[in-house]
């Protein structure tokens, strides 16, 4: 992956499972959660967020990206746009499976319905994921096939609710050209070459990473 070659979208890596897209001068942040930097949500032009688990929304974060430029908007589930509607009227939309709108300039698609499981005796809570341009899709907390190609798939690598045989199937069920780390903020350095090299070996797309901060040309 090389950040130097020009292309229709940028993305920045912050930490865990949060990105930065950037198209035509505008950009479009997915899931600054609890994990991710202060300012993560700060100079989005839109906002977007999977689910209510605190490492993918929080509410301080989002509020300071809603505070900086009133003209920010978020598109997010029912149980996240409860908690943000009333201080930002008109500015948090509710969406669900099967949606299709543009959020700063972005198309974007709504699949998924469900959480991934993390045990049974666990009540499952809604997660959607996004698919944006047509291109980059980020499932949030689930392990989302949607109904249509993807160029390059945001990959939840560890968590609670996974293991390394479910990361590299659902690789291969996507089938992306290229499948990027997120959901990692739990991955020890001591870990990451083993799962680099069975999900690069098993997964059979281009499997890399980023380290907060770092971008690349999509």
């Amino acid at each position: 992956m090389n950040a130097e070659n020009p292309a229709h979208l940028t993305l920045t890596k912050k930490t865990h499972s949060c990105i930065r897209l950037e198209k035509d001068g505008r950009t479009l942040v997915i899931d600054p959660g609890g994990f991710s930097e202060q300012d993560a949500a700060v100079g989005a032009d839109a906002i977007l967020v999977t689910h209510e688990h605190a490492d993918h929304f929080d509410e301080g974060r989002l509020r300071a990206g809603l505070e900086a430029d009133p003209a920010v908007e978020v598109w997010t589930l029912r149980s996240v746009a409860e908690r943000l509607s009333a201080a930002f009227p008109g500015r948090v939309h509710t969406v669900g499976h099967g949606d299709v709108f543009t959020a700063a300039g972005f198309d974007v698609q709504v699949h998924g319905e469900l959480h991934a499981v993390i045990h049974p005796d666990i009540p499952r809570i809604t997660n959607i994921g996004f698919l944006v341009d047509g291109s980059v899709f980020h499932p949030g907390d689930a392990l989302t096939v949607p109904d249509r190609p993807v160029d390059t798939l945001m990959l939840p690598v560890m968590a609670p609710w996974n293991k390394i045989s479910e990361v590299i199937d659902y690789v291969r069920e996507v089938g992306p050209r290229r499948a990027i780390d997120i959901h990692d903020a739990l991955l020890t350095d001591l870990a990451r070459p083993i799962y680099d090299h069975q999900i690069g070996g098993l997964g059979g797309a281009d499997h890399g990473r980023l380290a907060p901060g770092d971008s690349t040309g999509l």
